[in-house]
């Protein structure tokens, strides 16, 4: 790594001997399309060749460093895949819509229920609530409710997860 932030002639094609294929292999598992992991492995070398010098050996080996940025722009492009495809279906004409009639039973527990979980809720600590709206209503990654909180991402996490165990635990004992 050494040898390519100082720009050395052969040495980012001695990486890429060393980590095309294994780089290939795991995005190639993750997007199912040769093309599509083919340009990704394109994309993760030349970003490394660009930003060599972020690469600090002190934190760790390179291997693990390489496969993070392959992962993390194979799981970029399989989100931008899901959200087109997900803008291709709402702009299709879903026709008329057909009113599901529930029986008044299904009504009625559908609604405790409702008002259960928002009572759940309401009752878990601040954070720990605001974390996991954000994450189920608002669709944002823990990284990016950490980053909005100004919370490290691991406590965002533990908020999230401690939350969600205490409403099942909840939800299950209200059975």
């Amino acid at each position: 790594m050494a040898e390519v932030a100082q720009r050395k002639q052969g040495a980012l094609e001695r990486l890429y001997d060393r980590y095309g294929r294994p780089v290939y292999s795991l995005v190639l598992r993750m997007t199912g399309q040769t093309a599509t992991a083919e340009e990704i492995v394109q994309d993760v070398f030349f970003q490394l060749w660009r930003n060599a010098h972020l690469y600090e050996a002190t934190r760790g080996p390179l291997e693990p460093w390489l496969f993070t940025l392959a992962r993390n722009r194979a799981l970029d492009q399989l989100r931008m895949k899901m959200e087109k495809q997900r803008r291709r279906e709402d702009s299709l004409d879903p026709g008329p819509e057909i009113p599901v009639i529930l029986n008044p039973e299904q009504m009625v527990d559908s609604r405790r229920r409702a008002e259960r979980v928002r009572a759940l809720i309401t009752s878990l600590p601040e954070k720990h609530r605001r974390a996991i709206e954000l994450a189920f209503f608002e669709g944002m990654t823990h990284s990016e409710i950490a980053a909005a909180l100004a919370e490290p991402l691991g406590t965002v996490k533990g908020w999230i997860r401690s939350g969600l165990l205490r409403l099942r635990e909840e939800l299950e004992t209200a059975k």
